[in-house]
């Protein structure tokens, strides 16, 4: 996973999966989703991240390692 945050333009990227080609994009309210061909999230996208987050999304990074799994249902 890699993290990228470009203060010039104000968009946070969260790459997800290196070296895919990204085969659908889908756009929400300034966040994009971009999928692989097998449906694979690639990366999500920020537009305005710091007005959606905090000045420095950076700062928002802990990271700690999670290994109990969450129910989602």
């Amino acid at each position: 996973m890699k993290i990228e945050y470009d203060p010039k333009h104000d968009i946070l990227n969260i790459e997800f999966i290196s070296n895919t080609p990204i085969a659908d994009s889908v756009e929400f309210d300034g966040i994009i989703i971009d999928y692989s061909k097998d449906k694979k999230i690639v990366s999500v996208e920020i537009i305005a991240a710091s007005k959606r987050t905090v000045k420095d999304p950076l700062d928002l990074i802990n990271l700690e390692i999670v290994k109990e799994k969450i129910a989602w249902w």
